[in-house]
């Protein structure tokens, strides 16, 4: 979706920076339109030029918030036309927790999916309005096209069903990776995970125990807890998002 500030109505996007548009778009790529208030000039930024750009920070900024606008720059003042992938939620676990958590995802905009083989759990019935996939992890993560838009939340407590999701989800570079579970659980999963050969850097990417510690008891007040770290990390700096609440 493209939002466009109402400060002022921006020149059409050249052809050719559409045609690139529109490429990363098909991919799932996040990319900016900066034109020049100015001249007029345009050019096309693809997430992955990003970091090298002079204008990095408020890039980065502005694909953390996802929208166009104004903005003043050493060089003048552009306007920003911003491109994000709409995010994913993928949840191994049709569970209680999952109850709560995809319709409060679905009102964030999120694609949510939940996959599960245990078909007494994965019903229709029990997740209107979701895609409910009753397959294993294996069979049905690959299609779903997992990427770094994609937040992943394991929920089962049955290592057979959350681990294999978390290694697709860690090999796929999901923006965010949370596992339920107490410590002690995290680090039982931790030694089967090193197992199978995922780095000790992957692995401490996983938010274990998954949420916000705010001292959730309930299936929705755990969900609340996933969400808002789920949208820390997609709206804020890194170094922000890893702070804990109370530090």
């Amino acid at each position: 979706m493209w939002r466009r500030s109402s400060e002022r109505k921006t020149e059409p996007v050249k052809l050719d920076i559409l045609h690139a548009l529109n490429a990363e778009r098909a991919a799932r790529r996040a990319a900016v339109v900066v034109t020049d208030i100015a001249s007029g000039e345009q050019r096309f930024v693809p997430a992955a030029a990003i970091a090298a750009d002079p204008l990095r920070d408020v890039l980065e900024s502005r694909l953390r918030t996802g929208k166009s606008g104004m903005a003043d720059t050493p060089s003048g003042r552009v306007f920003l036309t911003v491109y994000v992938p709409p995010p994913k939620l993928v949840i191994t676990g049709a569970v209680h927790i999952s109850q709560a958590l995809a319709p409060m995802a679905l009102l964030l905009g999120y694609d949510v999916t939940i996959v599960d083989p245990r078909t007494a759990f994965a019903s229709a019935e029990r997740f209107p309005d979701v895609r409910v996939i009753a397959e294993w992890p294996d069979t049905a993560l690959p299609p779903l096209g997992i990427d770094r838009y994609t937040a992943f939340a394991a929920l089962t407590h049955d290592p057979k069903i959350d681990e294999p999701g978390l290694i697709h989800a860690l090999a796929r570079g999901c923006f965010y990776v949370g596992a339920l579970g107490s410590r002690k659980t995290h680090a039982r999963r931790v030694e089967r995970l090193t197992a199978h050969g995922v780095s000790s850097a992957d692995i401490a990417r996983i938010h274990a125990p998954i949420g916000l510690p705010i001292g959730a008891v309930s299936p929705p007040e755990i969900a609340v807890s996933i969400l808002g770290e789920i949208t820390a990390r997609l709206r804020l700096p890194a170094e922000k998002a890893a702070t804990p609440v109370d530090a």
